[in-house]
């Protein structure tokens, strides 16, 4: 059985070849430059989602990993077109990794998740879906200017997060990708263990001896700061308001799924923190 994942020098693909090799598996890496990929000491063959002649590597391919594209201009056109090749190829299942409760959830993030779900439904693959919550390395990538300011910043209120490490989340690419009847299942992952963003600044604090703390803003005034630190205008308007719909319940998952997949319990959030600071 062939499994190719799409994305393989980005930090879940890297991370699920990694778990997928650990699990006894293989994987081919498929990616942009796939010379990057050499470390990983898998096949690595030429694929970019923007390309359809990069889409020949999907030959020979039984079990498509595709991890969603990070072009928010046009994720579902990239992602529609790699299912179709897919298809094309005799592909015969897609694990796809979407967002939690991508088919009823508000936020902005959602909307390509849902229409790509639907997509690979409609072309008759096999699929998997794995959606995933929230990274706990979404929080902890900013926490050298959050420590050095005192304090965290965001939209969330007490809103709670049941994240997980990304590690956690590879995982469960491999154990669907290596193990049997995961096809035709929707996958609702998150952390075992949820948090607010005041929790996660308090622990910051105390690992660090430093007085951290959660400044809750406007979204309008959050995703004016993160512009400011550089980012994409559309970008800082998607993590505001993915923070404000934290508030309202959005990003917690409780039912352990992603532990049981797993065959442990998810990353702490602590830990999370500590290989971060």
């Amino acid at each position: 059985m062939t499994i190719a994942v799409t994305g393989a020098t980005g930090q879940l693909g890297r991370l699920a070849i990694s778990a997928i090799k650990a699990r006894g598996g293989s994987a081919v890496a498929l990616a942009r430059s796939p010379a990057k990929a050499a470390d990983k000491g898998v096949e690595a063959r030429a694929f970019d989602y923007t390309d359809p002649a990069s889409f020949a590597s999907l030959a020979g391919v039984k079990t498509l990993v595709l991890i969603s594209s990070n072009d928010f201009d046009d994720r579902i056109g990239q992602h529609t077109r790699v299912i179709d090749a897919a298809k094309a190829a005799g592909v015969g299942r897609v694990i796809y990794t979407s967002l939690l409760r991508a088919d009823t959830s508000p936020m902005l993030l959602a909307a390509d998740h849902k229409a790509t779900e639907a997509h690979i439904k409609a072309s008759g693959l096999g699929y998997t879906v794995l959606r995933n919550g929230w990274y706990t390395e979404n929080h902890t990538g900013s926490l050298g200017g959050a420590i050095a300011a005192g304090a965290m910043i965001g939209s969330a209120g007490a809103g709670r997060f049941s994240s997980a490490a990304r590690a956690d989340y590879a995982e469960a690419i491999a154990a669907v990708a290596l193990g049997d009847g995961h096809s035709g299942k929707v996958y609702e992952l998150g952390g075992d263990v949820s948090y607010s963003l005041a929790e996660m600044a308090a622990e910051v604090a105390r690992q660090t001896g430093k007085a951290v703390g959660y400044s809750d803003l406007p979204p309008e005034t959050y995703a004016g700061i993160l512009q400011s630190f550089g980012l994409p205008a559309g970008f800082a308007h998607v993590l505001a308001d993915s923070d404000v719909h934290a508030s309202r319940g959005a990003l917690e998952e409780n039912s352990g799924t992603l532990s049981r997949l797993i065959g442990r319990a998810t990353t702490p959030m602590a830990q999370t923190v500590a290989a971060a600071i």
